[in-house]
Parts: structure tokens; C-alpha cells; sequence
């Protein structure tokens, strides 16, 4: 494309003079269309961590049109040591309102404002995500998420999850259905419409009238992806072509079972796994039952260790990372080019490795005729043996409330039952989640060995993850 194209292209796309000098290498890589899709698209950010201080900055220079954040948590010291955007000054003030004059200073045509108290988001309809472009939450408790994530998809808003621990990381996308267009080298062959895979369709083919110097003809491919809520992507199994495969399945890493145990045991317990014994035990318990559920090799000690110090941490290069690629896949989704995120992301610091899984069940309003039936209109409550406790997966699913003010998203019934901490007899698990915890463990099975492996540091508090927040 050349200058000339690019200067008619943008004063047709409605872009000032002084945007199309202000933005002029994005326009030359995406296009002024994608540029002013960008321009307009107001994004809802929750939390402003380290993982959210990266996504901030890159939106904001990307030039959307405003930015809204939700994090009235109080500044710490710590945060000091990974968001940059903070200074010794703010202690002690909520973190959106002191880092927010800061981010408007890296564009002042971008409005950046606060959205006020997660406490008060939660309180919250799925009509209060309309107004929103995207809707990205950071670092958040799995049941949390899980409750904007439905509220979200409820009002047909794209959805990002991410979150990082230490030298780990992963993104979660729903954009329920999202259409896009790849440019791509004309085939021989030509392009079929209709499905191309179990998520992904081709809705329209048509040929590009300007030929490039190299004289190989170009066509622009429209097509569809289509997405299901973390609660049903967090019980699906691995892509078919991954299980078929023995040397994809020995190469799945260790963060996706990891990260399944994690959820799960956020779920019943509301809080990390701190590195008590019976924490140990039940989490390693936990990650086995999800190795199994995955059909995935068996986790060494070594793999586990390392993830149960990282819990929690927060390094920059890993916010770096995981922000950078969330942001570029937010651009191309409101630019409506190239392929976004199917759907779960990960990021293994320790191996320098990313992949990306398709993790996919049809949600219910997909489901028709016997696929409905079979789930009884009320979906499919699954339960989790913890040697001895029965963990329920946050699978079962009816149309309802969530607990985002009741209005929005799906009922999770979820039950914990022996195996559970000594005290927790009884023990209601919030979020939104209606479930109860009972019994003292006192029937529960011995952990694994891979548990008695991972010595409990005895000097270490309850919450220390061993990484140090220093980049």
C-alpha cells in the first residue's frame, strides 16, 4: 500500500491531520480503517497490578478512545517495585486515581478515568458492560472472573482474562463471536465457505484489486470465531488434533494442569495455596486429577516446586510479556484483522515457551435439540475425587445469576466435602459461587508422593511465594 492510498484511505476514515501524523506507523501497519475502530473503542481495564500497568500503557498509545479503570486498592510498597507508573508518594492512595494522570500523559487525546471499586463493579448488572468495547480483568480470584466473564458474555462483550505468578502467565479470551478479515496468498485451490474448524468459519472470500510487485494475487478471507466462558473452558479437554498426537500431548506444559488445580482450588478455598503441608498436598493432589483429566504426562516435583514459589509474584519482563501479547490481540480485535486469540495463552518464563490452546465446549445458547437435552437444561454439575474429597469443578451450569447482582451469567453449585482444611467445616464459599465446604479431612487419602517431594519452608510466612517482585 502506498502513501497516496494510505492518505485517501485515512481522510475517508474520518482521521484528522494531526492522527494521521500521530499514529502514522500503526496506519501503515493495520490501516486507517482498523486505526479509527481503535479510536472509538472504549475499554474497561480491573486492576492495575503490574499486568495492568502494561496493558494501560499500550492501549493508551494506541490511541483508544478512553480507558476505564477499577482499582481503588490502597498503594503498598511492593507495588512500587512493578508498576512504574507509581511513586513513593502514592503510598497508601487508591492505585487507579495516583497512577491515572500519569497514563494521560502518554496521550492526552485518550481519556483515562477511574471506574471506582471492584466491590461496587460486582454489584453490577450485565447492562453496566455495554457502554464497553472490551472488558479486560487482571489477577483475579477464578471465581471473580468468572462472574464478569459471564455478565460480559451475557451482554455480548469481548472478555479478557489474564493473570501472571512470577515467571508465569496465561490470557483467557471470549468474544463470543467475533468476524474478522486475513489477507492472504491466493490458492490454486479455491476457498470454500463454511466451517473450517469446530470454532472457526469462512463467511466471505474476495479477491484484492491491487496486485502487489512480487505479482502474486492476494484475497481477503472473512471469517468467524466463536467462544465459550472460562467456566466451560477450564473443564474442556485438549483440541483433537493435540490428544491424537502423542508428541503434542508429552509437549502440553505444565502451567496448563497447573493452572486448572489452581482455579479449582480458588474455588473452594477463596485464597492461594500457601505452602502449609496440607495446602501442599491437596493442591498436588489436585494437579494430578487434572494431568489425568487432560491425558497429559504426570508432573515432576521439579515442575511443581517451581510453580508453587512463583505463586503470586509479580516480575516485569513476565507483565511485560503477557501485557504486550493481550494488547496486540485487542488491537487486532477492535481492528477486526488477522486471527485473535483461541483461547487460552501461555507463558512458561522458566522454558521461554508460549503456546496456545483452543480449550472449547459449546456454550448453552449454541446448543439445540439433543446437545440440550443432554444436559438436562440445567447443565452438567462434575465433582473432582481429592483423595477422599469431592471438589466440585465449577462446571454446572444454569441460566441465572452468578452473583453479579444475580442478573447475569451462570449458577455454579459446587460442593467440597472431606479432605478440607481442619475449621473449614461448614464454611460458605463466596464469589458468587453457591457451594458450602465440609468435613475436617479426616477421611481423606494420603497425598501423593509428588507432594512429600515439596518441602514446606518452616521460616517462610504463610503467603511468601520465594520470588522477590524485583524485575
Amino acid at each position: 500500500m502506498d502513501a497516496t492510498s494510505n492518505t485517501a484511505d485515512s481522510t475517508t476514515a474520518g482521521l484528522s491531520a494531526d492522527e494521521i501524523a500521530l499514529y502514522d506507523r500503526q496506519i501503515r501497519l493495520w490501516g486507517a480503517q482498523a486505526q479509527e475502530r481503535i479510536r472509538s473503542a472504549n475499554i474497561l481495564l480491573i486492576s492495575l497490578r503490574a499486568l495492568g500497568t502494561e496493558i494501560a500503557k499500550n492501549l493508551t498509545l494506541a490511541g483508544i478512545n478512553s480507558l476505564t479503570i477499577v482499582d481503588d486498592s490502597p498503594i503498598t510498597e511492593e507495588d512500587l517495585g512493578a508498576q512504574y507508573f507509581l511513586r513513593n508518594e502514592d503510598i497508601g492512595k487508591p492505585r487507579a486515581d495516583a497512577a491515572i494522570p500519569r497514563i494521560q500523559e502518554l496521550n492526552p487525546r485518550v481519556t483515562v478515568k477511574s471506574g471506582g471499586s471492584l466491590q461496587n463493579l460486582l454489584l453490577q448488572n450485565q447492562n453496566y458492560y455495554t457502554p464497553f468495547d472490551i472488558v479486560i480483568a487482571c489477577d483475579l480470584d477464578f471465581n471473580t472472573t468468572c462472574n464478569i466473564n459471564d455478565a460480559c458474555h451475557l451482554a455480548g462483550r469481548p472478555f479478557y482474562a489474564a493473570g501472571i505468578h512470577g515467571f508465569y502467565g496465561y490470557v483467557f479470551v471470549d468474544l463470543k463471536a467475533h468476524e474478522f478479515v486475513v489477507e492472504r496468498e491466493k490458492s490454486n485451490k479455491p476457498t470454500q465457505l463454511g466451517p473450517e474448524s469446530e470454532t472457526r468459519s469462512i463467511l466471505a472470500v474476495t479477491d484484492k484489486p491491487d496486485v502487489p510487485s512480487n505479482g502474486k494475487k492476494m484475497e481477503m478471507v472473512k471469517k468467524q470465531e466463536r467462544y465459550c466462558p472460562l467456566r466451560l473452558a477450564n473443564t474442556s479437554p485438549l483440541p483433537a488434533d493435540t490428544l491424537a498426537n502423542r508428541r503434542k500431548l508429552k509437549s502440553v506444559p505444565p502451567l496448563l494442569p497447573c493452572l486448572r488445580a489452581l482455579f479449582d482450588f480458588q474455588s473452594a478455598y477463596s485464597r492461594l495455596p500457601t505452602h502449609t503441608t496440607q495446602d501442599l498436598g491437596v493442591f498436588a493432589t489436585l494437579v494430578n486429577l487434572k494431568s489425568q483429566e487432560l491425558t497429559v504426562p504426570p508432573l515432576s516435583a521439579d515442575s511443581l516446586r517451581s510453580f508453587l514459589h512463583n505463586l503470586g509474584a509479580e516480575i516485569v519482563p513476565t507483565a511485560a510479556f503477557v501485557g504486550g501479547r493481550l494488547s496486540e490481540d485487542v488491537i487486532n480485535v477492535l481492528g477486526k484483522r488477522e486471527q485473535p486469540i483461541q483461547n487460552f495463552a501461555l507463558f512458561d518464563g522458566d522454558a521461554m515457551d508460549g503456546r496456545i490452546y483452543c480449550l472449547y465446549t459449546k456454550p448453552p445458547e449454541l446448543l439445540v435439540g439433543p446437545e440440550l437435552m443432554a444436559m438436562g437444561m440445567g447443565g452438567m454439575p462434575m465433582q473432582v475425587d481429592l483423595g477422599g474429597a469431592n471438589v466440585g469443578n465449577g462446571v454446572g451450569m444454569t441460566m441465572g445469576g452468578t452473583g453479579v447482582n444475580g442478573d447475569a451469567g451462570y449458577a455454579v453449585p459446587m460442593e467440597v466435602v472431606g479432605g478440607a482444611p481442619a475449621g473449614a467445616e461448614n464454611a460458605s464459599v463466596g464469589n458468587g459461587v453457591d457451594g458450602e465446604v465440609a468435613g475436617s479431612g479426616a477421611d481423606a487419602a494420603a497425598a501423593p508422593s509428588i507432594a512429600a517431594t515439596i518441602s514446606a519452608p518452616t521460616s517462610a510466612p504463610a503467603n511468601e511465594t520465594g520470588v522477590t517482585n524485583d524485575a
